[in-house]
């Protein structure tokens, strides 16, 4: 049973990995117009549709309006792990402001 949420992430991943890997990516990415905020900006909205979508889903689930559990465990976890990544990656962003604060000029 192939479920269209999973193909669309692992479309999604293989889409930001070739961009990742992909000659010159960063030059692609400044020459596209980019903006490093508009990203992070972004990636936060997805996290939190991620999460609404999720939190939507269990409720529809716990109303008996047709959910399956395993569509509303399969999002409960997308929306985990995708907090959890943004967590990382603003753990990141502290630590290298700090170490950008503590450089003597």
């Amino acid at each position: 049973m192939v479920n269209p949420g999973i193909e669309q992430m692992v479309n999604q991943l293989r889409a930001v990995a070739s961009q990742a890997t992909g000659p010159d990516s960063s030059a692609q990415s400044a020459a596209a117009g980019h903006d490093f905020s508009a990203m992070l900006q972004a990636a936060v909205a997805d996290v939190n549709n991620t999460q609404l979508d999720a939190k939507q889903l269990s409720e529809q689930f716990a109303q008996g309006d047709g959910a399956n559990l395993q569509d509303v465990v399969v999002s409960l976890q997308k929306a985990s792990l995708s907090f959890q990544a943004m967590v990382q990656v603003r753990n990141k962003l502290v630590s290298a402001y700090q170490e950008v604060m503590n450089m003597q000029v």
